[in-house]
């Protein structure tokens, strides 16, 4: 293991490189002339689970022997043989933070508005752990310095980092990152005093944690101790090595940055990190060109020099490939292919990327061809089943239960799942539904399940909304409340939830499998450690289990195909594979955008010794360098994202502007080659995406049903629709489609009109034989305070249309006692009807309001909460108040019986409250009824068909029917397409 003289205890693999085969090929030749059980003497520390496991596997093919002692880096904070105190679970420290953030939010409101405190706390807790492994104390940030002219938000972190001092103690409970600096550094004394007789390696570990770093250090000087680094430049010359520390700020975002720093802290140059073994990168011409368009800001004027030195880049870039896909769905599409042909010629491929969106969307697509890849990250337990159940439940307390949260939660495929039989359940579940999309209430009480329950004789949906009440009791009333009551009342109704009212929680599905048993893991340790958790409000304990189901990840239990994986960053250097995918280059994405720090600046981080930015863009860096040096590889990324242009990536950028610049080596050529080769997976994407056969856009619709089939009974509000939207009349007369009502009820216009209807048909009935000007208005308020009270449960809302009521009431108060004194209400909302002559026609109507005139006439009103029509709206289209007027001079209605029309006005709800009068005079009524008969007798003919938007009031009035008419297919101007029907 000393192989190599004094200082040359730092090795490393060229980017690119089988990390773990090279290393395991590297450790047997320096053990070839030593005893079998030498071997078993050495001591491994490697970087990630899945590295251990790599090099573990690379032994096994390598025949059977003895094997060193595999541990990892991270395992050293649980060390049990270190008299360290036993490490804090990290969910109780984020907790006291938590408490502690909650008290500084309270008093100083303008810290971070907005911000839940979990979310801080989280933040806060990062530093915390980033301190205690660099090894930076709290009294660092107490230097003047660093106190000295910062700004008021920066003075409130220091006093935040001052309280949670206590943390640095040397009696304090310590966290995971602090013993396992404290544990390195016992380690690192031990072994300075007496060093072991037996090898220690580090394997696969860049050094970027400050614990880890120490324990390299501490290796590195040992006389039989070893550093393998991973993906180690050694085509970097010494200038270039050397402008890494060049300026007030040292280059952190160069891949190699980690590196240089770890040698010179050993007071070794770059060049003394060895070559582990003599086995070459898959490509290393290609290795020289990656390394060249990476080098440091201060030396890239070396491009033209030393760019003619590469060599004909045909050759290096013959198994690269770029795609520059027009959208992210093309970008999955191509990529997916890419794996799907590795799969078929039997080699294993690698999809390396950062962003877990387009992971996902590569999985979505492989999936057409039962391809599923072993994805390293999972899937975030808070979009598992058990996960949404648990968040759904989370957001219940404190609010009042909606009617769409409540079906959400029924409609949950966890929920009513403890009892044998399910089927019921589903069936209540769904007629509930119907009924609360019908007729609501938007805030379902018990009373009112009840009843609908009641409506039927079966005994178990009586029972079943009673196990929904019992589930839901006191949800509405939860406040703020200390952290154990909210999970433990948590956990009892999303229990109750899951069990059903004929089941139990233990026979549910809520627990079982990968995902619930994660789920039961987490909830059950924030059981644990809710003790040291302040008082939460309904919406901050919302907010602190969404954060926690999102943090844990479940792995996939099916069996994943054995040559397709998708891997993060930091596992490309586990390597190992023959065709390497690099997607998601873009600014943004990789590298992904430093993450705000809201405790401490920037300059504030540099003074104190702390991690800056640009560290996570160099570690980003060294993980693209590492996979972009594999054997053959593919760089993906999207041009636009959300309808807006992206940015490549800087190391992408610098790749192709370096080919590019180099055309006297045929740069331009071979970076065309290297798009080329990506544009013919686009236009794979493309084919797969085209149908196989053309299918034309459908023609506007005019359908054609027997005459039999049409309806004999219109309403005057549907003459007007049959007008505008025949189809409309087509498809809810017809084939009888109702359009659904949304569960989620919502105050907007139809339910205002509804609203301010009912407050004035009140207003009149009501109406006494005396009142005067004042009375009449506090009688109108009072009704709307009643109304609104019952029927509309958001109180924004209510307080919204009272004030506009409010604001109209003196101005309507005023015109109604004028229309008092012209006559009297005889009709209001009762229906009226009338044949129309020589056709078996019905005609119907609701007037909102017909007066009888002293004179023995009458005037029609209807409310308006909206502008009524124009005139020629009223002459060609909204023919209502001319059909209504027709109407009652042939006796429709029964209370007045025939009778001449005066006129008729519509009345505004809003705006002003004004009243738009109709001139009314026989020439118009009698227009008005020809034309009603002509139409009549248009859709009397089985030519005539129901055309789809005949005329619109606008091109983008959304009907309800539109989406069965295909609208959009066709336009507005498009000729309609008469069909016959039934």
């Amino acid at each position: 293991m000393t192989e190599g003289g004094a200082g040359a205890r730092l090795f490393g693999l060229p980017p690119g490189a089988d990390f773990p085969a090279a290393f395991v090929d590297g450790l047997l030749a320096r053990m070839r002339e030593t005893p079998p059980e030498a071997l078993a003497r050495v001591t491994v520390y490697l970087n990630s689970a899945r590295m251990l496991a790599a090099v573990r596997g690379a032994f096994d093919a390598r025949g059977p022997r003895l094997l060193p002692r595999l541990r990892l880096v991270t395992d050293l904070a649980g060390d049990p043989l270190v008299a360290v105190p036993p490490a804090v679970p990290p969910l109780r420290r984020r907790l006291e933070l938590a408490r502690l953030v909650g008290e500084l939010v309270a008093r100083e409101r303008t810290f971070a508005p907005g911000t839940p405190v979990f979310d801080l706390a989280d933040s806060l807790a990062t530093l915390l752990a980033e301190m205690q492994g660099e090894g930076v104390a709290p009294d660092a940030f107490e230097a003047a310095n660093l106190a000295e002219n910062h700004a008021a938000h920066w003075e409130r972190s220091l006093a935040v980092i001052r309280i949670v001092a206590r943390y640095f103690a040397a009696d304090a409970e310590p966290d995971a990152e602090a013993r396992q600096r404290r544990v390195v550094e016992a380690m690192a004394g031990r072994w300075a005093r007496t060093a072991p007789a037996d090898p220690v390696i580090v394997a696969g570990s860049t050094g970027s944690r400050g614990a880890t770093q120490v324990l390299i250090r501490a290796v590195a000087s040992l006389p039989n101790g070893a550093v393998v680094l991973p993906g180690f430049d050694f085509d970097m010359p010494d200038f270039a090595w050397t402008s890494l520390s060049a300026g007030p700020i040292p280059n952190e975002d160069h891949p190699q940055y980690r590196f240089f720093a770890l040698a010179r802290s050993l007071g070794l140059g770059a060049d003394a990190v060895q070559r582990w073994i003599d086995t070459p990168a898959p490509d290393p011409a290609r290795n020289r060109i990656i390394s060249l368009s990476l080098r440091p800001a201060p030396v890239t004027d070396q491009w033209m020099a030393e760019g003619g030195t590469l060599g004909q880049l045909a050759a290096p870039t013959a198994r690269l490939t770029l795609i520059e896909a027009p959208t992210p769905r093309a970008e999955a599409l191509a990529i997916a292919l890419r794996l799907r042909k590795a799969a078929e010629g039997g080699k294993r491929a690698h999809l390396v990327t950062p962003d877990r969106i387009l992971a996902r969307r590569v999985t979505a697509a492989l999936d057409r061809w039962g391809i599923l890849p072993d994805d390293s990250a999972g899937r975030p337990l808070v979009q598992s089943a058990p996960g949404r159940l648990l968040r759904h439940v989370a957001q219940l307390f404190g609010r009042r239960v909606s009617a769409e949260a409540l079906i959400v939660l029924l409609k949950h495929p966890l929920a009513a799942t403890g009892g044998k039989d399910r089927g019921p359940h589903l069936r209540f579940t769904r007629e509930l539904e119907l009924s609360l999309r019908r007729h609501g209430p938007a805030f379902p009480t018990q009373d009112r399940l009840e009843a609908w329950a009641g409506a039927t004789a079966e005994a178990d949906r009586m029972a079943w909304v009673r196990w929904i009440g019992a589930s839901l009791a006191g949800v509405e009333e939860a406040g703020e409340r200390p952290l154990a009551a909210c999970v433990e009342t948590h956990l009892a109704l999303s229990g109750s939830l899951a069990a059903g009212p004929f089941g139990s929680v233990e026979g549910s599905e809520l627990w079982r499998k990968e995902a619930g048993q994660l789920a039961l893991t987490t909830m059950e340790g924030l059981r644990r450690e809710a003790a040291h958790g302040a008082r939460f409000s309904p919406a901050g304990y919302a907010d602190l289990v969404t954060a926690l189901l999102s943090a844990a990840n479940v792995r996939q239990t099916a069996t994943a195909h054995p040559l397709i994986a998708i891997r993060g960053t930091l596992e490309a250097r586990v390597g190992g594979a023959d065709v390497t995918i690099l997607a998601g280059l873009n600014e943004g994405v990789w590298p992904a955008a430093p993450a705000p720090d809201p405790w401490l600046s920037r300059q504030m981080r540099l003074k104190a010794g702390l991690l800056l930015p640009e560290r996570q863009i160099g570690l980003s860096a060294h993980d693209y360098q590492q996979a972009a040096g594999a054997a053959d590889v593919v760089l993906s990324r999207a041009a636009r994202d959300d309808d807006a242009e992206t940015v490549p990536s800087r190391w992408l950028a610098r790749l192709t502007n370096l080919i590019a610049g180099l055309p006297e080596q045929g740069g331009p050529e071979a970076l065309e080659a290297m798009r080329r080769r990506g544009r013919e997976w686009l236009d794979l994407a493309a084919a797969l995406e085209r149908p196989r056969a053309a299918v034309p856009p459908a023609a506007r619709p005019a359908p054609r049903p027997p005459l039999d089939a049409r309806p004999r009974e219109l309403a005057v509000t549907g003459i007007s629709t049959l007008i505008r939207d025949p189809y409309a009349i087509y498809a809810r007369h017809i084939l009888r489609l109702f359009p659904l009502d949304p569960l989620s009820g919502r105050p907007d216009a139809r339910l205002r009109g509804k609203i301010l209807h009912d407050i004035v048909e009140r207003f009149v009935r009501g109406r006494p034989v005396v009142e005067t000007p004042a009375e009449a208005e506090a009688r109108l308020l009072a009704l709307s305070d009643e109304i609104l009270k019952a029927k509309v449960p958001w109180p924004s809302a209510r307080r919204i249309w009272r004030t506009r009521i409010a604001r109209i009431a003196p101005a309507f108060v005023a015109a109604e006692a004028i229309r008092a004194a012209r006559g009297m209400p005889m009709v209001v909302e009762e229906m009226g009807a009338v044949l129309v002559e020589n056709s078996g026609f019905t005609l119907t109507a609701r007037p909102d309001r017909i007066d009888a005139l002293a004179d023995g006439r009458v005037h029609i009103y209807d409310y308006k909460s909206g502008s009524p029509p124009s005139p020629k709206q009223q002459r060609s289209f909204d023919k209502q108040l001319f059909l209504e007027a027709a109407m009652a001079e042939r006796g429709a209605f029964r209370v007045i019986g025939p009778c001449r029309v005066e006129g008729a006005s519509y009345i505004q709800l809003g705006g002003e409250g004004r009243e738009a009068a109709v001139e009314i005079n026989p020439e118009s009524l009698g227009e008005t009824w020809q034309s009603l008969a002509r139409l009549i007798a248009a859709f009397d003919r089985r030519e005539t068909g129901y055309t789809s938007r005949r005329a619109m009031f606008g091109a983008y009035s959304a009907g309800d029917y539109d989406h069965l008419a295909r609208f959009g297919e066709w336009e507005m101007a498009s000729p309609s397409s008469p069909e016959d029907v039934g």
